[in-house]
């Protein structure tokens, strides 16, 4: 697990590499719950299939993280807590889990990327691994975000 120092000789780095990148560190996580989630849906980040994500806002009201925002710079860390890319937020939209359509579930670029197969998924996983009390309803409001790929290219 990274004690914060290799996030900030990773920036450094980036920084090296793509000059116009800011000063400041942006926030460093990880996708999924375990580390060998995290590897699996970095693999698809880095391989260009993954471009979007899905959050519970129920999730971030419980646990009072800030909202991602369009522009927005992430460092993605590996199953280890190791920094491997960098994303940037291009879009944000909040609908409701069963209103969340078919495009935005070939963006998540997971298993045969159909809708039915990202309902699935995302209901067993705020089931199971929710950070409010409320877990998962049909109509519970999620964020749907797409982003890019800015490191590695």
């Amino acid at each position: 697990m990274d004690d914060g120092a290799g996030i900030e000789q990773y920036w450094r780095d980036a920084r090296g590499a793509l000059p116009h990148l800011p000063e400041a560190v942006p926030e460093a996580w990880a996708f999924g719950a375990t580390p060998a989630h995290a590897d699996e849906l970095l693999a698809l980040v880095l391989a260009g299939v993954k471009v979007g994500t899905a959050s519970s806002l129920w999730d971030y009201e419980a646990t009072g993280d800030p909202l991602p925002e369009v522009g927005e710079l992430s460092i993605i860390l590996d199953g280890r807590g190791e920094p491997r890319a960098v994303i940037e937020t291009t879009a944000l939209e909040v609908v409701p889990f069963d209103r969340v359509d078919a495009a935005h579930a070939f963006a998540e670029g997971e298993g045969d990327r159909t809708l039915e197969h990202w309902r699935e998924v995302h209901e067993r996983y705020w089931r199971t691994h929710s950070e409010n009390p409320r877990g998962y309803a049909p109509d519970m409001p999620v964020l749907c975000e797409r982003f890019r790929l800015v490191l590695p290219v």
